[in-house]
């Protein structure tokens, strides 16, 4: 069977308002590329004719500026699930133009499966290759691709063809059956192959390709600062005294890290420290800083979604493909997050935090608890079944007038029953087995800016007595605080 060639304007013909459209993308990597901007495109021509013309968009998690940015600049997006990272579209979910549902990446394809989101109109996919019999060759990212693929209703293939055929190497595309259907998922190490090196589609949903040649559009993260460095030192010093305390293996355990300058630090800082093994990652995304690691055999092995790294690294991996092709493993999200794998190969979650209260409560996603940066993304999978679940964020932002210690999040992504070690560059607070008030003296000790310690010190005091004592008049003094005078301790 041979499919048509389309113009991007082609294909997005068709769509109308109020269709959910699913994108292949995993962050920027393998995201599509042609056509949402030739949505976009339709969308502003339907409004000049004073038309309503806004769409759903399903990704994988965040996506490509041409769907993050671009779409949402035409107003062209009504609704958005499961991940964002468009500074354009983040403003108009926070003015309440655009729904947002905020969702565990591990949970979407089920939920699309199930038909909790509604029917998918079309789904449009990045690939290197289709076949006549419907096998797709994903590029540098798995995602919920194959679940699209499978539940739409019609189907559009970008055919990249500036990136390698190769890519395919590193695809290992596994697909569960609905419950309670399930079997354990076999994987019992982090580079275990399980399934197949491509998605499938009815070749009959097909309905033409769209060529393209654009590289993903991952930028490079700024090198580490003073405070990235001290976590990052941080973090290590806590890993290596719990393998000398035997609470670890001495080959570690295989590790977890999101994506940002401090997981980029910690990443460095691991390979630097010759007292630190080689060690394996099961995660989401595998980024620059873990490439250069594996070259350096510090990094025996990647787990990953997405292949989320800038043009020149890719090409890097590309030229040494049989070096990396048996170092590296795509998965879909729902594989990749699975909370049973993460549990049984006991990871080490290292994620980061906007703020989190004394008590250990932690808020990812959203600043005085109302508007939203990005989202969850896949944290709270991996620190809800991790081995160790870690932390990460600076004491302060905005130049020292917000501190990342408070007295109660507004906001609570991964609550204190998940969360066991928080980090900053003023020290680690280790909270395993400690109730309530000794974990809050313990992070205001190790953790919060001596600027605010003794205001979350006196307000533990002067708080009502209880299992967790807080006063309810006061909590979220220092967040009111800064939405008045844009500082949290205004006389402090």
């Amino acid at each position: 069977m041979s499919f048509p060639k389309l113009s991007p304007e082609e294909a997005v013909a068709d769509i109308c308002h109020g269709d959910t459209i699913s994108f292949s993308g995993f962050s920027p990597a393998g995201g599509a590329k042609a056509v949402p901007l030739a949505l976009a495109a339709r969308a502003r021509k339907k409004h000049e004719q004073e038309k309503p013309f806004k769409v759903r968009v399903l990704t994988g998690a965040s996506s490509g500026r041409c769907i993050d940015e671009d779409l949402a600049r035409a107003e062209a997006v009504s609704w958005r699930a499961p991940y964002q990272s468009g500074d354009t579209l983040r403003r108009q979910i926070n003015r309440q133009e655009v729904e947002y549902v905020d969702h565990h990446l591990s949970h979407v394809p089920q939920m699309v499966t199930e038909g909790f989101f509604g029917g998918i109109r079309m789904a449009v996919v990045e690939a290197t290759e289709i076949t006549s019999d419907g096998r797709i060759y994903l590029t540098t990212s798995i995602g919920a691709s194959p679940t699209y693929l499978r539940h739409a209703d019609q189907v559009v293939i970008e055919i990249n063809q500036g990136q390698s055929q190769r890519l395919r190497e590193f695809a290992d595309i596994y697909t569960m059956p609905l419950p309670p259907h399930r079997t354990p998922i076999p994987i019992y190490e982090p580079l275990n192959r399980i399934g197949v090196p491509y998605a499938t589609v009815d070749p009959r949903k097909v309905i033409g390709i769209v060529e393209t040649n654009e590289p993903d559009a991952v930028p490079d993260f700024s090198g580490s600062d003073e405070i990235s460095r001290g976590i990052a030192e941080n973090v290590v010093e806590f890993l290596f005294n719990e393998m000398r305390a035997g609470r670890i293996p001495p080959t570690l355990l295989p590790l977890q890290a999101g994506t940002g300058n401090v997981a980029n630090s910690v990443m460095a800082a691991l390979g630097a420290n010759p007292d630190i093994p080689g060690f394996c990652m099961y995660s989401e995304v595998c980024q620059n800083a873990m490439i250069d690691l594996m070259i350096q055999n510090k990094i025996r092995g990647i787990s990953a979604c997405s292949l989320t790294v800038t043009a020149a690294k890719l090409r890097e991996i590309v030229d040494n493909m049989d070096f990396f092709a048996s170092r590296i493993v795509l998965r879909p999200q729902e594989i990749s997050n699975h909370p049973g794998v993460i549990r049984r190969l006991g990871v080490i979650a290292l994620n980061t935090a906007l703020e989190l209260d004394i008590y250990g409560n932690v808020n990812s996603s959203h600043i005085c608890g109302t508007h939203i940066v990005n989202g969850i993304g896949g944290s709270g999978e991996f620190t809800r079944n991790s081995y160790l679940s870690i932390f990460m964020t600076p004491s302060t932002a905005k130049g020292g007038k917000v501190s990342a210690v408070v007295p109660m999040c507004p906001h609570i992504d991964n609550n204190e029953h998940s969360v066991q070690i928080v980090v900053t560059e003023q020290g680690l607070a280790d909270l395993r087995g400690l109730g309530p008030l000794r974990r809050a003296k313990t992070i205001i000790d190790n953790c919060a800016h001596p600027r605010y310690r003794n205001y979350l010190h006196q307000y533990i005091r002067e708080a009502p007595v209880g299992h967790i004592p807080h006063d309810l008049t006061r909590c979220f003094e220092m967040h009111r605080n800064f939405m008045q005078y844009g500082d949290m301790l205004p006389e402090g």
